[in-house]
């Protein structure tokens, strides 16, 4: 256990997700004195969680929450952790300058020692930092193409569920959705030790899940292309995903020579025509995959294509497991969710 108190701050800020920052705030409440507690003894928490704000002021978080800080940036105690937590706001949105004082506080808080954390999205806030140049990250896989393109000297990883990065490794990072788990875990053993780690994770049923977030992602995020030409095409692929030679059709409906098809087709959508029929593909496979026990070589053939070895081969690349173990693993939840939905 530390020696002293470890101070861990947890910034609120518009659009902050009251429920992954007030997570965060339990479990790190919670250290040692809830497994005391269900002993039937006392302990108490060697962390001190803090919510801050810029002003101090109440601050109205994503979906309307109220969130009441406990101190502003200038009366909190000098953090151990500064923990960001997720925001809600969409991949590439501009920002402007709406989080320049959390931008400038995190980052002098760094200066000063701290290590820095980011959950999920929250990676957005830590990237304008400036404190992931040339290093490795992660965040939601719906996030990490944006912030390669606006942070192209970062090494932005949407498979990797935890990173630790820097130098003192004072830079933590989880992915996508509920790895910020992970990362309570992990900053938990790093100060308090494995065993008080281990027991938040045991009392809160946490299984350090090391299957890929990419296995979770849609292959199809990114909204309709406000170019008419390649939108039209857009709404032809999702209906005829399957058919013979897709592009050379979808050059010949846009009216566009192919060349410049391509090239608007990629400004469009950040993918080529021939990558995006396959993400239509992959996903409707996927969805195969989780609906029922058609063999992989038919469900190849339903999407169209003609070599189910080609197909597995892509499939793994894309998604990072085989559609055996695809199905698998996403099989069977679907099964127990729907089991549990016939219950209630």
């Amino acid at each position: 256990m530390p020696a002293r108190t470890v101070t861990v701050a947890l910034p609120a800020m518009p659009g902050v997700t009251a429920a992954t920052l007030y997570g965060f705030y339990d479990a790190f409440a919670g250290v040692v004195r809830d497994w005391q507690a269900l002993h039937g003894a006392t302990g108490e928490s060697p962390f001190r969680p803090l919510v801050v704000s810029r002003d101090g002021a109440p601050v109205t978080g994503a979906n309307g929450v109220r969130i009441a800080p406990d101190a502003s940036f200038a009366d909190c105690p000098r953090p151990d952790v500064v923990c960001i937590t997720d925001l809600m706001v969409a991949p590439g949105e501009p920002m402007g300058g709406a989080y320049d004082a959390e931008v400038a506080w995190i980052r002098a808080c760094h200066a000063g020692g701290a290590t820095v954390a980011s959950a999920c999205s929250g990676a957005v806030l830590l990237a304008r930092t400036g404190l992931l140049e040339g290093l490795d990250a992660t965040s939601h896989w719906a996030f990490c193409d944006a912030l390669r393109r606006e942070y192209p000297n970062t090494r932005w990883h949407p498979e990797r569920g935890l990173i630790v990065a820097g130098a003192g490794q004072r830079i933590v990072m989880a992915g996508s959705g509920i790895s910020w788990y992970q990362l309570v875990i992990a900053l938990i053993s790093r100060f308090a030790g494995p065993e008080a780690a281990m027991q938040v994770a045991r009392i809160n049923l946490i299984d350090w899940n090391t299957t890929s977030p990419l296995s979770y992602a849609s292959l199809r995020h990114g909204a309709q292309a406000s170019d008419p030409a390649i939108a039209r095409c857009q709404e032809w692929a999702a209906r005829n995903y399957q058919s013979e030679a897709p592009v050379a059709q979808m050059v010949a409906l846009s009216g566009l020579p192919e060349r410049t098809f391509k090239r608007r087709f990629a400004q469009a959508t950040g993918m080529s025509p021939l990558e995006y029929v396959h993400t239509l593909r992959l996903e409707e496979a996927k969805q195969m995959l989780e609906a029922g026990d058609t063999p992989v070589e038919a469900i190849a053939f339903e999407v169209g294509y003609q070599d189910p070895s080609f197909f597995t081969r892509l499939f793994r690349r894309k998604v990072l497991m085989s559609p055996a173990q695809y199905r698998r693993r996403f099989g069977a939840l679907k099964g127990r969710l729907r089991d549990a939905a016939v219950r209630l």
